[in-house]
């Protein structure tokens, strides 16, 4: 049976089920009771009396019914009355189990301390189910990552996220260098990043992916195709979002690693609170440095005996990239008025060399980018906000990104670093350009959320994204410009849970809004012969819905079925729209993106205290129309964005993971894409249509394994050994079905391994890590052929000190 109807009849099927299931509901209500409580540590020499143990999992023992605590230790379910055994559990403490008897009617609220069992920060084993593992078991199709495993590499978080299923992170280079994200065969900007729920942009340009050190991060979310309403995003291929340590703990996390290439990284988060008072303040950075000069291998060179360009292994010469991230952040928790209610401001800066362009045939030796940008912001959390079970979370922040790109050099570069003099510019092959961009953005963000029952909840959300777009060249005065933006995005959505929690469904509606203001002279001779529509289509304002479900059915605790469908829009972005003003020309007839994305997905858990096993699989259709490209005109040296092509991307993906205690853990995914052309103009047929797209993987997986052992070398430490593997198979560089295939320009098969041994004592308060990357110098490519690092060599130090306030 072919992926669509699968994925139609599992939706079809929960939808039916949704109105079958409201009679059976109220049966169910009539003959369950109630049980709540809340789960604190118990007393001993390391945790003081009382703190509560957040998401804590607990449940009736050899039943389906249970729950999962909040972040204060809190839970609540509804179960038949009846003896049982109680039990709950979670990482880092000893299981607690006790006879129960539940009576009819009301039962007092329960309160458990748990003791403290011996634990490893390094410990990957997951007694229990915690955030990430509820949100796998979500009806969003969502991959949840824990970055514990990862704290004691140099990793960043593009690194991170490359090694899961159905996701492909493309980078131009070495550190800093351009990326491309790809969730499901969707990427660019139909991709949207976020830290903890707030949109990435808001802390300022600087931050991005691929400079966040890991352990910024406590866990990435990563949603597929279909998104929840309380992002507020246009987000057509999917969300990413880097959730932060935001528990109450007191803490210090700094780590500092060197290597290959001139490599330093160092990070620093931070945390101290007072629980007396409420008092709470953050402060977390981190500095990147590389000279990026690894070894190119088989690039033009010139050999003056020869007379001829030879292929020869060169270093890069002109690679060098700098950022740097300081972000603090202070106010109170706990109180009346508030849950939860910060102030905050950041500052970064970038500098970064610019070594190619599209691909590594198109070479620069002086061209520079650089940027800074600074940010402020508010945030607001209360439960119970003047009713019972209305909730409220609120965000404001405004920005203001600045960056420059010198393109002065009137030079033709080569390999060894030789180069001609030219009449022209290296970037634009124009004139001279010391091009700089503004852009202050403020972003508002509320999200309110009332739950009527256990059994429903409603919420509604509001996003405005407001910036202009200040463009100025010192050395051209043709090309300055001043745009505005505003985005407005409304969600509806309504949370159904039936059954005792074995069927949740989330149906929502989504609202689009975006207005647009250009200061453009559409008389101003270096645009007119590029424009393309009506610039009165650039004043105005546009708006469209889009809808979708995502549902949920859980046939044991651990096992469940899930389905998810969303018709979706991804809006213009003003580059697309408006141009840059120097490279990209405007099309005022740009429209959004837009696609049908749909998901079916199985999970299979299963284990013991020392024994855990989990397996989830899926399949995905994404139908993309109005699909916004760029389009080269290399006769004119310009870029110009439009609506050129329908995609249909069809594909399936799985995981399989397994850990036994503190010794072994190991897990393996693989992902199959095959992206389709599909685009119709006029009635007509492209040339290409039904041609697998140019340019991307379609075959991808990875595998790891730890092997680690405690007390080795004394009381409190451990040493580990962690492997990793990754297979990206062969794919065609243009389109499949032109030409001769023993002629075609092929992006080989890439099996890319990485090394890891750490070793930390004092209970992970000190560890050092020794890190090897691409040990047997496999030549490994990216976007358009372009080489990425070879063999490379890493030491890490990470302090980690922690304690409760």
């Amino acid at each position: 049976m072919q992926i669509s109807k699968i994925l139609q009849t599992g939706l079809v099927c929960i939808a039916l089920s949704i109105l079958s299931a409201a009679g059976a509901q109220a049966q169910e209500k009539s003959n369950t009771t109630t049980l709540s409580g809340r789960i604190t540590s118990a007393e001993d020499e390391a945790v003081p009396a009382g703190p509560p143990v957040a998401y804590a999992t607990v449940g009736l023992k050899g039943t389906g019914y249970g729950a999962v605590c909040n972040a204060e230790g809190e839970f609540s379910f509804k179960a038949p009355p009846g003896s049982y055994t109680l039990q709950v559990s979670y990482v880092g403490f000893k299981t607690y189990e006790a006879p129960l008897k539940l009576a009819a009617g009301n039962n007092a609220p329960l309160k458990i301390e748990l003791q403290k069992a011996k634990m490893d920060l390094d410990e990957v084993t997951i007694v229990g189910k915690n955030q990430t593992q509820q949100l796998k078991e979500a009806g969003f199709n969502v991959n949840a990552i824990e970055t514990k495993a990862y704290q004691n590499t140099t990793a960043n978080l593009n690194q991170v996220l490359d090694q899961t299923s159905g996701i492909r992170v493309r980078q131009s280079g070495g550190l800093g260098s351009n990326m491309n994200f790809s969730i499901n065969g969707l990427s660019g900007n139909a991709v949207k990043y976020f830290v903890d729920g707030v949109p990435i942009e808001a802390m300022g340009g600087v931050m991005t992916l691929n400079n966040i050190p890991v352990n910024l991060a406590k866990s990435i979310e990563v949603y597929k195709g279909v998104v929840p309403i309380d992002f507020g995003a246009d987000a057509m291929g999917g969300v990413v979002n880097v959730v932060t340590n935001s528990g109450v703990r007191n803490y210090l996390d700094a780590s500092f690693g060197t290597g290959s290439f001139n490599t330093q990284q160092a990070a620093v988060s931070s945390q101290y609170s007072d629980n007396s008072t409420g008092f709470l303040v953050k402060a977390n950075g981190f500095l990147n440095y590389s000279k990026n000069n690894y070894i190119m291998r088989d690039v033009e060179i010139y050999d003056p005996a020869l007379k001829k360009y030879v292929l020869r292994d060169h270093r890069r010469f002109h690679d060098q990239y700098f950022s740097a991230l300081g972000m603090v952040e202070a106010g109170f928790v706990n109180k009346k008025w508030a849950d939860l209610f910060l102030i905050g401001g950041s500052y970064s800066k970038q500098n970064n060399d610019i070594q190619t362009g599209t691909t590594q045939n198109i070479l620069y030796g002086g061209a520079e980018r650089q940027a800074d940008s600074y940010s402020v912001s508010v945030k607001y959390k209360k439960d119970n906000l003047f009713i019972k079970n209305l909730n409220a979370n609120l965000f404001s922040s405004f920005s203001k990104n600045n960056f420059s790109i010198i393109d002065t050099t009137y030079r033709q570069y080569f390999w060894d670093g030789s180069y001609n003099v030219t009449n022209r510019a290296e970037i634009s092959g124009g004139a001279r350009s010391i091009r700089h961009y503004a852009r202050p953005t403020n972003t508002a963000r509320a999200n309110l959320s009332y739950r009527l029952s256990d059994a429903h909840a409603f919420s509604i959300n509001y996003q405005l994204n407001a910036f202009s777009n200040d463009v100025y060249d010192e050395l051209n005065s043709n090309t300055a410009s001043k745009d505005y933006i505003t985005k407005q995005i409304i969600g509806f959505a309504y949370q159904q849970s039936l059954f005792n929690d074995r069927l949740s469904n989330t149906p929502f509606l989504k609202y689009y809004g975006i207005k647009l203001k250009t200061s453009l002279d559409v008389n101003n001779s270096y645009y007119s012969p590029y424009m393309v529509g009506d610039i009165a289509n650039a004043n105005g304002f546009q708006s469209n819905w889009a809808y979708g479900i995502a549902s949920r059915f859980r046939i044991t605790e651990n096992t469940g079925i899930k389905a998810s469908y969303e018709y979706t829009y991804r809006l213009q972005e003003p580059d697309e729209l408006l141009g840059n003003g120097y490279t990209v020309m405007p099309n005022f007839d740009l429209k959004p993106e837009n696609s049908n994305n749909y998901n079916l997905g199985f999970y299979l858990g299963n284990g013991s205290q020392r024994h855990r096993f989990f397996f989830e699989g899926s399949g995905f259709i994404r139908n993309a129309k109005d699909y916004i490209q760029p389009f080269f005109r290399e006769a004119l040296g310009i870029t110009q964005y439009q609506n050129t092509a329908s995609v249909s991307i069809k594909g399936i993906e799985g995981e399989v993971r397994y850990s036994f205690d503190q010794l072994l853990n190991f897990s393996i995914n693989a992902s199959y894409q095959n992206a389709v052309n599909k685009t119709v103009k006029d009635g007509n047929k492209e040339i290409t249509y039904g041609f697998k797209l140019p340019n991307r993987p379609w075959i991808f997986g990875n595998a790891a394994a730890n092997i680690g052992k405690n007390d080795l070398f004394g009381k409190g430490t451990r040493i580990q050994f962690g492997w990793s593997f990754q297979y990206i198979h062969w794919f065609y560089l243009t389109w499949s079905d032109f030409g001769d295939p023993s002629h075609k320009s092929v992006i080989p098969s890439q099996s890319i391994h990485n090394l890891l041994l750490t070793y930390s004592f004092k209970d992970s308060r000190y560890n050092v890590s020794l890190e090897c990357r691409n040990p047997t110098n496999g030549l490994a490519y990216d976007n358009f052929k372009l080489q990425k690092p070879g063999r490379a060599f890493f030491l890490k130090l990470r302090v980690f000190l922690t304690k409760q306030s």
